[in-house]
């Protein structure tokens, strides 16, 4: 079949023979399309794009971030995840946490920074390049500068004030106090030194080394809790991915606690719903899918960081048929994306998949190369800027992913020691009985759960080619009825929206409020590609 042409786009789609990536920056895909070019496999390219996205989207991920790298390897013929997503340190205690901003920004921010980690041991286990060509190109912008987009310099502005509090983070980011402009050029000595230093010496220098020293020693002098042995003690985990047939599909995603099984739950919802007859984001459509979003949510919140979470219950036919039941003709009202101990009147509650268990069993960025190998990542920072604080000399910004847990007693996501987070990042990869078809995923937070099943319903029930999936206007449900929606969706149906009793907000034509969507398409008869990348921020799909 040739790629569908079905669906509006306002880029050109890319295509490619050899291979391609499709990421948050046009020269974070040109990094990774480079290493392609040069003979590297799609492994080491993702590592080249994660590492140039660190430098020309700092604000999003980076090598103090957190992440997971689904990899498909066509050698090996396995699918596996590489968790770099950090733990709490072991000092770490609810009690601490007086007031919210110290989850939100600053020394007791931090999880581990496990990036560093997992890019090494995804290059070790599947990558065929040397780590210093591997960096490379990310050194290169970083040493050499790169001139600021209207994107970048848009989202520096919403973290300047923070920024300024720490001297490293304003002299790393800022220009004389202040948000560089669109056309500036930003430099960052201190991480090309960084990436050299690794790529030189392996993650031991960032973790038992120099580096972690330094990490340490700033951490310790500002008050924080990560220490050098919660450092050392850091080691990437490979997972299994957790899968749920869809239509004719397999959708593979990480597993709990990863908060994916939100979305693969929603899907399941879904199935049972003739989703592309009922037409492509009709009144019908979309209020299905906010009732299913809140279904999903919900069993999310109670489960997904339980120890045994019971996500093959979850995921279940029989499970997700006793669920869709209580979709009705008008709004439930939804907890929102996190833990409350109040319970409101109408509100939905979770489900009990237990019986279901004996039956049956944000940047984002893609990249493909001519062999087969494929990578599916999604890594951020938190925040923008994460913690907002620049270890000093290293470049290294923080991230502040403690403020994905609940500050709350009871909760199953408490802020804990040594704790995993119910972690938001989930890339998808979308497979049939012949092969892989899309690899795709966004930025968002708790909106990634939401933006990822649209993206995926636009290619497999609507028909849509990959530029034209991610392009698409989308909503996302958020607490009690509310739900926020962009206005290209036509004001008929934004109506009879309301007419159902959901409350929405608009967000304009195109918001960055509902992510950021990168996909990779593989066409199942030629093996071609056919990459997207989001104008809502600077995504750009690149192929060779």
């Amino acid at each position: 079949m040739a790629f569908p042409a079905y669906g509006l786009t306002h880029r050109a789609t890319a295509t490619g023979r050899r291979g391609m990536v499709a990421s948050g920056h046009p020269l974070a895909s040109l990094a990774g399309v480079r290493i392609l070019l040069d003979g590297g496999n799609a492994i080491d390219a993702a590592v080249a794009t994660a590492a140039a996205l660190n430098v020309v989207e700092p604000y999003m991920s980076g090598i103090g971030g957190v992440g997971y790298m689904h990899i498909y390897s066509a050698r090996q013929k396995e699918h596996k995840i590489c968790d770099y997503v950090g733990l709490t340190p072991a000092a770490t205690d609810i009690d601490m946490y007086v007031e919210e901003s110290q989850q939100d920004r600053g020394p007791m921010s931090p999880l581990v920074p496990a990036a560093c980690a997992g890019w090494m041991e995804s290059l070790r286990r599947y990558g065929t390049m040397d780590a210093a060509d591997v960096f490379a190109p990310a050194i290169e912008l970083a040493e050499g500068g790169f001139a600021l987009t209207v994107k970048n310099s848009s989202f520096f502005a919403g973290s300047v004030n923070d920024l300024r509090k720490y001297p490293s983070s304003a002299s790393t980011y800022l220009v004389d106090g202040r948000c560089p402009e669109p056309g500036e050029v930003l430099i960052q000595q201190d991480l090309a030194e960084t990436y050299r230093a690794v790529a030189a010496d392996g993650p031991d220098v960032f973790y038992g080394g120099a580096i972690g020293d330094v990490i340490a020693a700033f951490m310790a002098e500002m008050g924080g809790l990560l220490t050098k042995q919660d450092l050392i003690d850091n080691k990437p985990q490979w997972l299994d991915p957790l899968g749920v047939d869809y239509r004719d599909f397999t959708i593979w995603a990480p597993p709990a606690p990863c908060q994916a099984i939100q979305y693969l739950e929603t899907l399941k919802l879904l199935e049972g719903f003739d989703i592309a007859g009922m037409g492509h984001n009709t009144a019908d459509t979309l209020h299905t899918f906010i009732e299913a979003v809140k279904l999903a949510c919900i069993d999310r919140i109670q489960y997904a960081t339980l120890p045994d979470s019971p996500t093959a219950g979850l995921l279940s036919d029989g499970y997700c048929q006793q669920r869709r039941t209580l979709i009705g003709e008008t709004a439930a009202v939804s907890m929102g994306d996190t833990f409350r101990t109040e319970q409101q009147k109408g509100e939905v509650a979770p489900g009990d998949p237990e019986p279901w268990m004996k039956n049956e069993c944000t940047t984002h960025f893609d990249t493909i190369d001519a062999e087969g190998n494929a990578v599916a990542c999604t890594q951020s920072l938190g925040s923008g800027f994460g913690s907002a604080m620049v270890v000093p000399g290293t470049g290294i910004t923080l991230n502040n992913f403690m403020r994905w847990f609940d500050n709350v007693d009871g909760s199953p996501n408490a802020i804990g020691p040594s704790k995993k987070n119910e972690m938001c990042v989930s890339p998808a990869q979308v497979w049939d009985k012949d092969g892989l078809r899309l690899l795709i995923g966004t930025p968002g937070s708790y909106g990634i759960l939401q933006t990822t099943p649209q993206m995926i319903m636009n290619v497999l029930d609507h028909g849509m080619n990959v530029q034209a999936a991610i392009e698409a206007p989308r909503l996302k449900a958020t607490r009690n009825h509310n739900v926020d929606i962009e206005t290209r969706i036509p004001a008929d149906v934004r109506g009879e929206l309301e007419r159902r009793g959901h409350q929405l907000s608009e967000l304009g034509d195109w918001s960055a409020g509902v992510g950021g969507g990168q996909g990779i398409h593989v066409d199942p008869d030629s093996g071609a590609f056919m990459g997207g990348g989001d104008p809502r921020r600077d995504g750009y799909a690149l192929g060779c």
